[in-house]
């Protein structure tokens, strides 16, 4: 690397990390967290410190989510979502703090997810990494993108253990591509890899993706040799790398399989059905997951529209979710032609669309559609890659209203009783 490179690097360094910094700040001061008594992982995470699986004591009434099961509470959350939260646990522990900080873990969360969005632009070439005006312009347009013009900060912003989960699942899967397409390492994205899939189960699906995109690095001479042979060289070549990067999730899912067992008698039940009345609930009459729930699912995220609420000037929005492309205009880029890895972000987004439209429940209180934020790494690369390295008025322009209309919401659900359940 020249020395110009090296200032170069440097100086993209600052500005994603002055980028970072405002990406918390402006969410920390743009929030309340209403949920952030919902501290379920938290409590398990105690537990644990104090050699429990569970808790002895009953839980207060507004954690209607606990598991009572022999003479224990458990949680639902899976392991990983509990281990994420065992820092917070120590530093309740050390009575250096005393309620859950879900605001500044929600800042901590938008800042750090910025900082990978900005980084990861440069998977596409020179012209992003660039520090010329309108290329830079693009990149920071895209960074910020996933945090504020979606419903990551609403749903993030509310603070409760369900919402920090899946930030923490979306910062996991942004830095896991980070560390595969830009400074590619195997250990270290398979670590990230493990936070989103501790956080939301259903990443798991996504471990195949990763390894392509390693495996695609490979540029290994094997010219002239018969395909069998190519193969045998790719497999040995690639070896390593596949088991750097499923060490750490290997681990946990082994870790998480006697987790459930040890609570439930059943390395498959995370709990979920424990919890009181959950089975009497309407949605979940076919069970957790079923292909019967897929025309409400899609309705919820794809076409249910916003209201209007005489007692406000324009207009309202449902409690309980709306379509996606109505909560984000900018979403309607992702059809443009072209990009990179156009291919691979399409086959994931389609896996894991169809997972959560297969479950029972939509989201709950929400606004849009919370589950869709494990959708957005790769709704970054499509619209990083389809799009040109400079900014468009076209692109600004729904940007801007993207942001205008998660800002509203944010602020009807979070700083007014003006939606109520």
């Amino acid at each position: 690397m020249t020395a110009h490179e090296r200032r170069d690097t440097v100086r993209q360094f600052w500005i994603a990390a002055t980028l970072s910094l405002f990406a918390a700040l402006a969410f920390y001061f743009s929030t309340n967290p209403t949920l952030r008594d919902l501290d379920y992982t938290v409590e398990i995470a105690s537990a644990l410190l104090r050699g429990d699986l569970g808790l002895r004591e009953k839980p207060p009434e507004w954690l209607n989510e606990m598991i009572p099961y022999g003479n224990r509470y458990y949680s639902a959350f899976p392991l990983g979502a509990v281990l994420s939260m065992v820092p917070v646990a120590l530093l309740q522990k050390a009575s250096l703090i005393h309620n859950f900080p879900s605001r500044i873990l929600g800042a901590l969360i938008a800042g750090a997810c910025v900082y990978f969005f900005f980084q990861l632009a440069k998977a596409f070439g020179p012209d992003y990494s660039s520090l010329k005006p309108k290329p830079l312009a693009r990149r920071i347009l895209l960074a910020l993108f996933p945090v504020f013009a979606t419903w990551t900060w609403c749903n993030l912003g509310m603070g409760g253990a369900w919402q920090i989960a899946l930030g923490l699942a979306l910062l996991g899967e942004t830095a896991a591509l980070y560390f595969t397409l830009v400074r590619p390492s195997p250990f270290i994205a398979g670590a990230f890899f493990a936070l989103a899939v501790g956080n939301r189960t259903e990443l798991l699906m996504t471990a195949p993706f990763y390894l392509y995109l390693f495996w695609r690095r490979s540029n290994e001479n094997t010219a002239g040799q018969s395909r069998t042979a190519r193969m045998k060289q790719r497999l040995r070549v690639n070896a390593p790398m596949v088991n750097d990067f499923l060490t750490l999730p290997v681990a946990l899912a082994l870790l998480t399989a006697a987790y459930n067992f040890a609570r439930f008698h059943s390395i498959f039940d995370f709990g979920y059905f424990h919890i009181p009345e959950v089975r009497e609930e309407p949605w979940y009459e076919h069970g957790l997951f079923s292909v019967h729930s897929i025309p409400w699912n899609v309705q919820k995220m794809l076409f249910e529209g916003f209201g209007d609420d005489p007692n406000f000037p324009f207009l309202s929005f449902p409690p309980y979710g709306c379509s996606i492309f109505l909560a984000s205009p900018f979403l309607f880029l992702l059809f443009r032609n072209g990009g990179k890895y156009r291919m691979i972000c399409w086959i994931a987004i389609a896996l894991l669309t169809f997972i959560l439209w297969c479950h029972g429940n939509p989201g709950g209180w929400q606004f849009s559609y919370r589950y869709a934020m494990i959708l957005l790494p790769w709704m970054f690369l499509l619209l990083t890659g389809n799009g040109p390295p400079t900014i468009t008025v076209t692109e600004i322009s729904l940007c801007a209203v993207s942001v205008a209309v998660n800002a509203i919401a944010t602020w009807l659900f979070l700083w007014t009783d003006k939606i109520q359940p």
